[in-house]
């Protein structure tokens, strides 16, 4: 492995560190430490004085940052390194490109007070959009890692039914994905004891958590057989391994997920199911590439020869 594709590899980790902290700051409603100011915090550079969750959510600034720097050496080194038009230049603009959009909308959140104490839709939108745009950079940052570690640059066109089945896991993994933020909102509100501010857009956060859950459970059909079967008509070691290991642990998370709600979301339990939520994105991604990247098996029929 270069060194190139070991650095990728390590942005992508510290990367989902970076989302964990967020969650963090989410779920402990310390976001409006720095009040509504960007990139300043209550005005100041650097605060020098202030309470908890005004160096909690500066923490998070700064390694949010450094995320930044760090994707954009990526970005840099990509295009030192790789030749025109490699694969790897590609993952890593794409990657920049989503690492902007993901700190304008951080920025938005805080300028626009969707953080902390505040209940409404539109902080539900902003989530979405949070989350959306985080599972794709983590798709890029992990698609650039795997292209520099020697994966095979896969066509879209004329994958048949394995392409179609490959992008409903991946839409179906982002509605679990986002159903999963709204949810922690509704659970953060509730513990923040806040839901009364605003009783309509209270009780309809409270009342989607149910198809979080719902979905979840659904969807599991769907992998275990899609892929399954995606196992078998495009053989391979690797997606063998990624594809048992992401059905294991999909298992898994819905166990974690109902424990959860036994212990009515704890801040750690939270981190713990986001945690494995970004793990099996990685994973998914990472099989869809190999099963794209991989010649479908071949069915060949014996031929009876007449003398």
């Amino acid at each position: 492995m270069t060194r190139f594709a070991k650095f990728a590899w390590f942005v992508l980790g510290l990367n989902v560190l970076v989302i964990l902290g967020g969650a963090f700051v989410r779920a402990t409603g310390f976001g409006a430490g720095c009040g509504s100011h960007w990139p300043t915090c209550n005005g100041q550079i650097v605060p020098l004085t202030g309470s908890l969750d005004t160096f909690v959510e500066f923490g998070h600034r700064l390694t949010s940052g450094l995320a930044f720097l760090l994707v954009l050496g990526l970005f840099v080194w990509a295009f030192r390194a790789y030749p025109r038009k490699h694969i790897v230049r590609f993952g890593a603009l794409m990657s920049i490109v989503f690492m902007i959009v993901e700190a304008l909308i951080g920025a938005g959140l805080v300028l626009f007070e969707r953080v902390a104490t505040d209940v409404s839709y539109a902080r539900a939108v902003w989530m979405a959009a949070h989350l959306l745009n985080t599972f794709i950079l983590l798709m890029w940052l992990t698609l650039t890692a795997w292209w520099a570690s020697g994966g095979v640059r896969f066509p879209l066109r004329g994958q048949g039914w394995a392409g179609f089945a490959t992008l409903g896991a991946l839409l179906l993994m982002t509605l679990i994905g986002i159903s999963g933020a709204i949810t922690a909102l509704g659970d953060t509100l509730l513990h923040l004891n806040v839901i009364h501010t605003n009783p309509v857009v209270g009780e309809t956060l409270l009342a989607l958590r149910v198809y979080h859950p719902t979905l979840a459970i659904g969807i599991a059909l769907y992998m275990i057989v899609v892929l399954t079967r995606l196992m078998m008509d495009r053989p391979s070691p690797t997606a063998y391994r990624l594809g048992i290991a992401f059905n294991l642990l999909y298992v898994a998370q819905l166990g974690l997920g109902f424990l959860n709600v036994w212990l009515k979301a704890p801040i750690w339990m939270q981190l713990v199911h986001l945690l494995v939520t970004d793990a099996l994105w990685i994973m998914l991604v990472l099989f869809s590439a190999t099963i794209l990247a991989t010649r479908p098996q071949e069915t060949v029929f014996p031929v009876r020869v007449q003398s």
